[in-house]
């Protein structure tokens, strides 16, 4: 995936954005391309490989979509579900059955259900307290949804790394 175009913030606003979160969607929106270009092409047999036992490449696209899922859980107030804590147990666990591209559609359709959350969440709730994970420590609306930005971007690099190191270090 090939793109000439800028990078998503210099785009202009995502519509029907509230201008307070457009820097988180423009973030999110910038993984999922990313993903998909570093992805392009990579080999199914090196999904799980954790080069000098860094976090494999399945590790990180399981754990950009498991993050993002919680995030927005939290910024609605709810509490993980079974299915989430079981999901969070199993990032990084490797699973032959699992490829590359499943996990980037993962996480395009989290990318997609985030925009749309920003999209319906109104500013005036922003601030408001949410409570996060089992502790309930102390969070915001808008401090859980660019944790969700920021920590994809996060991820991204270390995605971009491991990608580079493994297709570099490739055996022919």
């Amino acid at each position: 995936m090939k793109t000439n175009k800028p990078e998503v913030w210099l785009r202009g606003k995502v519509e029907g954005v509230p201008n307070l979160l457009q820097p988180a969607a423009h973030a999110l929106l910038q993984s999922g391309e990313e993903v998909q270009k570093y992805m392009q092409d990579f080999p199914e047999e090196l999904l799980w490989e954790k080069p000098a036992g860094r976090a494999s490449v399945g590790f990180h696209l399981q754990h950009l979509t498991g993050v993002m899922d919680r995030m927005l859980t939290y910024a609605q107030a709810e509490k993980l579900s079974e299915n989430q804590f079981q999901y969070l147990k199993n990032e990084g666990k490797p699973d032959q059955e699992i490829s590359g591209a499943f996990l980037v559609k993962n996480f395009w359709e989290k990318v997609d259900e985030a925009i749309d959350f920003l999209k319906n969440t109104p500013e005036n709730i922003l601030t408001e307290y949410r409570p996060v994970g089992r502790k309930e420590l102390p969070s915001t609306v808008i401090g859980l949804l660019f944790h969700a930005a920021e920590h994809s971007q996060r991820h991204v690099g270390q995605l971009l790394v491991t990608v580079s190191f493994l297709m570099e270090n490739r055996e022919n």
